[in-house]
C-alpha cells in the first residue's frame, strides 16, 4: 500500500485500518491541524497516542517491514497502515442468474 516515496500524512490519509506497535487501533483521526490521535485497547486497558505535525513529517518508512517508525513524545512507534476489504454487491447479482 505505501511506497517509500509517500508521506505518512499522504498514507494515513488512505488508509483504512491501522496497527500501532503490534495492537489494532479501533479508532484513528487527523485532526483540522493535521495532529494523528490513535485509541486501542490493550486487553483491558485503553491506550491513546498523539502525534504533531512535525512528528508525522519526521515518520521514515521502512520498506523492508512495510511500516513506518515515528518518534512521539513516549518514544519510537511502529505503525502498520492498512487498507480494508469488503463484501461486494455481486452475491445479489449471482443470485438473480440462479
Amino acid at each position: 500500500m505505501t511506497a517509500a516515496t509517500d508521506s505518512l500524512l499522504n498514507a494515513l490519509e488512505h488508509a483504512d485500518m491501522l496497527e500501532i506497535d503490534g495492537l489494532h487501533a479501533f479508532e484513528f483521526s487527523l485532526d483540522e491541524d493535521d495532529n494523528l490521535h490513535i485509541e486501542c485497547m490493550d486487553g483491558r486497558a485503553a491506550k491513546h497516542w498523539a502525534f504533531t505535525m512535525a512528528q508525522i513529517q519526521g515518520a521514515s518508512f521502512d520498506p523492508t517491514l512495510q511500516s513506518w517508525l515515528i518518534t512521539g513524545d513516549s518514544g519510537e512507534h511502529r505503525l502498520v497502515l492498512m487498507d480494508a476489504f469488503g463484501a461486494s454487491d455481486d452475491e445479489e447479482e449471482e443470485h438473480e442468474d440462479a
